[in-house]
């Protein structure tokens, strides 16, 4: 049975971020996840996870100003320096928080820069994040992102980010499998699952289109859910969708497919 983390970036947004945490755990969940803790002293979001019996599997490195449409910077030549001070950033809020794993973003394309020039940024960067990690005993994930939703994402498909990090070269560097995008953008998720499960070091789920939960879509979940049970995936399934109507109405088809939280 799939072990189902929350993602609270996009479920109960109708809370105040740091009510979500009970939410969740009122809901069922042992397990959250969500894109950055570092709003927030980690010595407070530790607390949180305590009194709500939670876990937290996943966060995103430092991924530049969001805000300002950042979605990533470590293919950015010029920003080599300023990915690496969140390396450090991340590592101490892992630490604090438990999290034994951290997502890399790539970003969009850096204006003014070569393709090779960044790839070159992009796997030296990897290289470095994924040496600071193995020293705390955390795994590095990388995540592509399909360009419907994202346009000029510098990863956009499997076999790129694979190859990605075939070239990085490190023992705790994994993908991050979110079929949603992978949808989107290249289809083909329980063949993917099948060849390449044990370079998967996270999964993450919604549906499309609309990216709500599963079963409001074209995924077949059942058959997705059931597959990854037969090819013994031991991780967490990442809830990452745009709830409808709520959340809690959305958490239905957990029940619909034969599973609990």
């Amino acid at each position: 049975m799939p072990k189902f983390s929350a993602n609270l970036s996009m479920l109960f947004t109708e809370l105040p971020f740091l009510e979500r945490f009970a939410a969740a755990r009122s809901a069922g969940f042992s397990a959250v996840e969500y894109l950055f803790p570092y709003e927030y002293p980690p010595a407070q979001l530790a607390d949180l996870l305590a009194e709500n019996g939670l876990t937290q599997v996943l966060f995103n490195l430092p991924a530049g100003n969001w805000g300002a449409g950042d979605r990533g910077i470590a293919v950015d030549p010029a920003r080599t320096e300023e990915f690496r001070d969140g390396v450090a950033k991340a590592v101490a809020y892992a630490k604090a928080l438990g999290v034994p794993r951290l997502n890399c973003l790539a970003g969009k394309a850096a204006p003014g820069a070569s393709e090779a020039l960044m790839r070159r940024t992009l796997v030296d960067n990897l290289r470095h994040a994924a040496d600071v990690l193995a020293g705390e005993g955390l795994s590095l994930l990388v995540e592509f992102i399909n360009r419907k939703d994202i346009p000029g994402f510098f990863l956009h498909g499997t076999n790129q980010t694979l190859a990605l990090l075939d070239e990085v070269d490190r023992s705790n560097a994994y993908l991050q499998y979110d079929m949603y995008h992978a949808q989107r953008e290249e289809g083909e998720l329980a063949a993917t699952l099948r060849a390449h499960l044990p370079r998967i070091g996270h999964i993450q789920v919604a549906d499309n289109p609309g990216r709500h939960q599963p079963g409001t879509g074209e995924i077949n979940y059942p058959f997705l859910f059931a597959e990854m049970d037969r090819l013994g995936y031991q991780g967490h399934v990442g809830l990452e969708y745009v709830p409808a109507p709520d959340t809690v109405a959305s958490l239905g088809f957990i029940k619909e497919f034969g599973y609990s939280l």
